[in-house]
Formats: C-alpha cells, structure tokens, sequence
C-alpha cells in the first residue's frame, strides 16, 4: 500500500505548529513555534497578540517542516489543519493558510478536531495501540472522558462543568505567586511538598469533573493566610485533582468494560497524575501516555488525527470555517 503523508496545521491558542506526517504514526518533522515567552508578561495567552504572531510565523514554520521532513509540496497527499474548539482569531489563521495552500497545491483538505489531535498523539508515541480504549483529554482548555470507539467514532462519558483542569492548575499558580504557564510550575513546586492540607470534595453525580470549587477553596486559603506552605498547598491540589480524575476514568472503564486508558492533552504531562496512571497497570489496566512534546498543542497530533478522516473518505471543501466551540461528538 501506497504512503499517505500528511501535512499537519495547528494554531488553535498560542502554538504555530505545521508537522509531517507519514501513514499517521510516523513524524518526519513536527516544528512548533511557542509563544509563551510572549504571554507571560500577561499572565496567560491574550487572543489578538496570539493571532498576529501565528500570521508572522506559520509560513516560515511550514518552510522549517517541509526541509527536515526533505519533501517538497508535491510530495504532500493531503492536508489536515485545526478547525477547532480554540481561540477563533488563531483558528482563522491555520485554516485560512490551510485552505489556500490545498487550493495552490491542489491537494484534499481534511477539517481536524483539536480534541481528537490530543487523542491521537497516543498513536504516534504507541504503534501498537489501537481502538477501542477509554482517553481522559486533560488540557488547558478541556477535561473529556472519551470513549474510543474507532479512530473516528468517540462517545463522551463525562466532562467538566466548570473549569478545565489545566485552566485550575493556571489559576491556582497565579494566585499563590507561581506565574504563567502554571501547570508545570504547580508541578515542580508540589514535589517539595506534602498532601497534608484538608480541602473539601466537590461531589457530581455521574462522570462529570468540577473544578471550581477546589480553586475557590486555594484562593480562600491564600488570601486568609498568605504565609501558608506554597508546596504543601501544591501537593494537596495535585492530590484532590488526581483523585478525582481516576475515580471517574475508573467508573468509565467499568461502564464501557474496557482496560486501556490513555491519557491525552497539555496536563497528561504532570508528573503526579502520571504516576497514579501508571499505578494502575497493578490492578490489570493498561495505561497510554503521548511523550512530553506531544503532550501539548503540536502539528504532529493534528496529522495523525487527520489521516484517519482521510482514509475514512472524508475531506473538506474551501468553504471551511473556524468553529472556536466544537464538540468531538
């Protein structure tokens, strides 16, 4: 059989990513431009700055693909970029350079679903995994028990109905004095603490996360005694979280009777979370994690992601738009 290879496009927040892709699994190239640096000043990513730095940059970072990939746009079967859910102003960009570079190439466009590029770095990093399994898509801007069902058919068990986890773990950072990005910093942090400090469970009937009653009871606790252990406070945090995400991706597993989790998104590389994952594989589950780099927003996720739409048949026409709230159902 013929090789597919796939030109990926992704700027859905403050990441210009564009990958190469070969057959889905195999990444030639996966360039990622990162604005964080720019953000930082403001303590989280501001969507027109996010939009104009992706029009400065997602020619160049195409470029950049394509030589250390060593091919040329003839070489490309197909382009899959970023449609959505994301900041619409970034959104635009990928998909407006997505589609007039399918129309000066005359190469099929395929619409790419942010969530299920999250979901399918797994394949890139596991050659050997393959549907049905259950994936908890933790990120900065989603928190979705997805059931896998085929590379292109997904059921949500359950979500959040507030924050998303990684929008808790920036805020809880912000608030004790950490800075942006906070996820990372919270993790750090929370290694030269103890999870001694009570907090209180939110309790949800059902599969569903909330998140915001556990950053309202951090921020009480700051405010009410500024000296409180900044690492203890982290650790207690991770803790609360962490058991409240295995609770639930155990009750999921359960119900669709499965013993594969993976793990997906920005916030799947946390340390702690990790390692409870892994502990699981005691209890006869097998547990999928991407590698660090595909953790967050990449190109390369997107093309994986992508390919299965195209071999499934499907492709986008010129009309395509930004959808900033799409779903993955």
């Amino acid at each position: 059989m013929k090789d597919i290879i796939t030109l990926g496009i992704e700027s859905s927040c403050d990441e210009t990513s564009v990958a190469v892709v070969r057959n889905g699994r195999e990444v030639l190239s996966n360039i990622i431009n990162s604005q964080i640096s720019i953000h930082e000043r403001f303590g989280g990513v501001v969507p027109e700055i996010a939009s104009r730095n992706h029009v400065e940059a997602i020619s160049d970072v195409t470029e950049k693909a394509l030589k250390e990939a060593k091919i040329a746009y003839s070489d490309i079967d197909h382009i899959a970029c970023t449609y959505g859910p994301g900041l619409v102003g970034a959104l635009l960009v990928g998909v407006a350079y997505a589609k007039g570079l399918s129309y000066a190439i005359q190469k099929p466009l395929v619409a790419t679903n942010h969530i299920e590029g999250h979901i399918a770095a797994n394949y890139i990093t596991h050659e050997e995994l393959e549907p049905p399994f259950l994936c908890l898509v933790i990120s900065g801007g989603h928190t979705h028990l997805v059931y896998i069902k085929d590379y292109t058919k997904f059921e949500i068990l359950g979500k959040t109905r507030d924050d998303a986890i990684g929008e808790a773990f920036d805020k809880v950072a912000r608030v004790i004095g950490l800075g942006y990005p906070g996820g990372p910093k919270v993790d750090k942090l929370a290694k030269e603490g103890k999870a001694c400090i009570e907090l209180p469970k939110t309790h949800i009937d059902g599969l569903d996360f909330s998140f915001s009653g556990i950053k309202t009871a951090i921020i009480n606790l700051h405010h009410k005694n500024p000296d409180i252990n900044k690492a203890d406070l982290c650790a207690s945090f991770e803790k609360y979280v962490t058991d409240m995400l295995i609770e639930n991706a155990l009750k999921s597993a359960e119900q669709i009777g499965v013993k594969t989790i993976a793990l997906a998104g920005g916030v799947s590389a946390n340390s702690y979370i990790r390692q409870n994952f892994i502990d699981l594989e005691n209890k006869g589950y097998k547990i999928y994690y991407p590698e660090p780099i595909l953790c967050t927003d990449n190109a390369a996720m997107i093309a994986s992601a992508g390919y299965y739409r195209f071999i499934n048949g499907e492709q986008a026409d010129l009309t395509l738009n930004a959808v900033p709230n799409l779903k993955i159902e």
